[in-house]
């Protein structure tokens, strides 16, 4: 699981929640820090990201995990970082792995295709890439992603919406199976508040991810 914090905030005891609410449901679930702006730009917390993956699978069975039923799941700038992971070979490849190791992505009000960006920080942390193809997850959508599921919330003024419509929209047309729930009345904190137990009245976030998580572990 990765956690949001526009890529410049963020700590992984944070959402310990997170991680107890899926331990609970029977999912090994591991949180990586990961560097932040202005440490890194974008770069650097996508390589972060795929070494915790690699790391992950290397220990899986270690924490009573299985290493064949990989998983993504991120919220906002971590949904960002489980897309491109997912999505992109490039990352996953240079760890020796492939998004064809994992089993499926989860991506909670993520931004999927957003630039060029008018806020001047966001701007600058992709201001390393070179071409906004290089650095959006919409544009590496194929019919070789792994399975997906989109959450968002219908009231989100973070992450407006449309980014998962598109997402979910592009990888349909390339005939890969992907999932999408609109949450009615559900802002871009209370999505992954509602994990927790004393919010799970916000929304099922946490009954859809592990639902999905369990239905694409089947053999």
């Amino acid at each position: 699981f990765f956690y949001g914090g526009s890529w410049q905030s963020g700590d992984r005891q944070t959402y310990q929640f997170v991680g107890s609410a899926l331990a609970a449901k029977g999912i090994v679930t591991v949180i990586p820090d990961y560097r932040l702006f202005p440490a890194v730009h974008y770069q650097g917390f996508l390589d972060d990201g795929a070494s915790a993956v690699r790391w992950a699978r290397d220990h899986a069975r270690q924490y009573g995990g299985d290493p064949s039923k990989l998983f993504l799941v991120g919220h906002s700038a971590g949904a960002y970082m489980a897309a491109m992971l997912a999505l992109d070979n490039a990352w996953l490849g240079a760890e020796g792995l492939s998004p064809r190791d994992l089993r499926g992505f989860v991506g909670i009000s993520g931004p999927y295709d957003f630039l060029p960006s008018r806020d001047k920080t966001i701007a600058e942390i992709f201001s390393t890439a070179k071409t906004v193809r290089q650095a959006e997850p919409i544009y590496f959508a194929s019919p070789h992603a792994p399975p997906t599921l989109l959450l968002h919330g219908t009231s989100d003024t973070t992450v407006y919406p449309r980014n998962s419509a598109k997402l979910g929209e592009r990888l349909r047309e390339g005939a890969s199976p992907v999932e999408i729930k609109l949450y009615p009345r559900v802002g871009h904190l209370g999505i992954i508040g509602a994990v927790g137990a004393p919010l799970r009245f916000i929304a099922p976030t946490l009954e859809d991810t592990a639902a999905f998580i369990e239905r694409r572990s089947a053999p």
